[in-house]
């Protein structure tokens, strides 16, 4: 437990520890205001656009919005049993976090040029815990599994309860940033409360060895979004008696995603959200709201109804999936292998501070290859749920306008860190993500 407080010093020249932010992402204070107020609204939104009436092209264009308002009005959107019950599952995964061995592997040199936060990569035992937890739940219950029930049947107030906790954290840690001596995050520190609860001031909040950013990135958002796309399943095997190819398709690959994801953590802790972004808002509500409840669209459509497809279709969103769940793992781990001197056949270039960019190998093919694997995930799950309805591709859209998004937030950002040695890496690779077109 204690591992993860303790750090490594290293001899390096400090840099200025918290310097005020002069440059606001998301267009700033209007940009936060919105997205605050909004995406919280849209979560509502597929609970009105996803029912067994509204779920098809024509009853999405055709939706009549004060009827279906007035559906979601009549649905207790709160519920202090099930606000529970999610500060159950959140708390009893946060003492999984502390309890729960796994390797300790350091994270970058933060800012002061001599600390690096150590992580507890328990992801593993946790996962198994939970799938032994559930399995012998299956057993005793006899498949009734009252635990999916509840989370299909409670799902709005469960989104609700996932709303409110994340406004909570990101004010918790906002207010702690100021309690103690602390690195801050350079987007996070314009003095402006609003735009600073919201893209985050401290760069990693910390409870004793408990990382609050690591936990929430990793754990309660992600392992709820293969709950409920259980649940979702399991709706299926109660009132048809069985679980259809699509649905066994969807949910075995995103679960795949997620089990995945949570195996190979280390690559986790070098992701621009753990080193460079604030925890606030923006990510709280992102990994607590966000994933668990907009990435299950597509197990919620097929719950609604019955789609069939021949196994050849089948066959065909599988190789998609595998095939970008090669390019994504294959570019992370030639990147992790690189970084640890464990890539000698790769090319790259190098300036005076040694600083280096790889030229060759996946990384040489698109500044961000691993993204375009990402996108093919993303394009196999939505196909998945067959072609009579527009509803559940929105995610392809908005997972590519994501990567898209952050692609160019990560360009801007090595431009300041990397400056002449990024022009020239990008004239040597001239692809962000798509090799040869974007």
């Amino acid at each position: 437990m204690t591992a993860k407080s303790k750090t490594t010093v290293i001899d390096t020249k400090a840099q200025p520890l918290n310097p005020k932010t002069t440059e606001r992402d998301f267009f700033g204070i209007p940009g936060a205001l919105f997205i605050t107020l909004t995406l919280p609204l849209f979560v509502y939104f597929l609970q009105i656009g996803c029912t067994p009436e509204s779920c098809t092209v024509a009853g999405v264009l055709d939706i009549n919005w004060s009827a279906e308002i007035a559906k979601l009005k009549a649905l207790p959107l709160f519920d202090l049993k099930v606000f529970g019950v999610y500060l159950a599952w959140f708390f009893s995964l946060a003492a999984c976090d502390l309890i729960l061995p796994g390797p300790v592997a350091e994270g970058v040199v933060l800012r002061d040029g001599k600390t690096r936060l150590k992580y507890n990569l328990n992801g593993k035992t946790v996962m198994s815990t939970l799938a032994v937890i559930l399995a012998a739940r299956w057993v005793q219950t006899g498949g009734a599994m009252p635990e999916l029930v509840f989370c299909h049947d409670h799902y709005v107030q469960i989104a609700t309860s996932a709303i409110l906790w994340s406004f909570v954290v990101a004010t918790y840690v906002y207010v702690a940033s100021f309690t103690h001596d602390c690195i801050l995050s350079v987007g996070g520190n314009t003095g402006n409360p609003i735009f600073d609860w919201f893209i985050g001031r401290e760069l990693n909040p910390r409870i004793g060895p408990f990382d609050i950013k690591y936990f929430c990135e990793m754990r309660p958002g992600l392992l709820l979004w293969a709950v409920l796309n259980l649940s979702m399943a399991h709706h299926e095997y109660t009132t048809k008696g069985h679980v259809s190819l699509p649905m066994a398709l969807v949910v075995l690959m995103e679960i795949y995603y997620v089990v995945e994801g949570n195996w190979e953590e280390y690559g986790a802790i070098h992701m621009m959200d753990i080193t460079t972004d604030g925890f606030g808002f923006m990510l709280a509500f992102g990994d607590l709201a966000w994933v668990p409840f907009i990435y299950t669209v597509q197990a919620r459509y097929l719950s609604t109804r019955t789609i069939e497809y021949p196994l050849w279709y089948a066959g065909l969103i599988v190789t998609l999936f595998a095939t970008g769940y090669y390019i994504f793992r294959a570019s992370n781990n030639e990147k992790n292998a690189f970084k640890h001197g464990e890539a000698p056949h790769l090319k790259y270039i190098e300036n005076d501070k040694g600083n280096k960019l790889i030229v060759s190998g996946w990384w040489g093919a698109a500044r961000h290859v691993n993204y375009l694997g990402d996108w093919l995930i993303s394009w196999a799950w939505c196909l998945a749920t067959g072609y009579e309805s527009i509803f559940p591709y929105f995610f392809v859209a908005y997972f590519g306008a994501l990567l898209v998004h952050r692609e160019m937030r990560d360009d801007h950002k090595c431009a300041q860190k990397y400056k002449e040695l990024w022009v020239e890496y990008k004239k040597a690779v001239p692809s962000a993500i798509i090799p040869g077109i974007y």
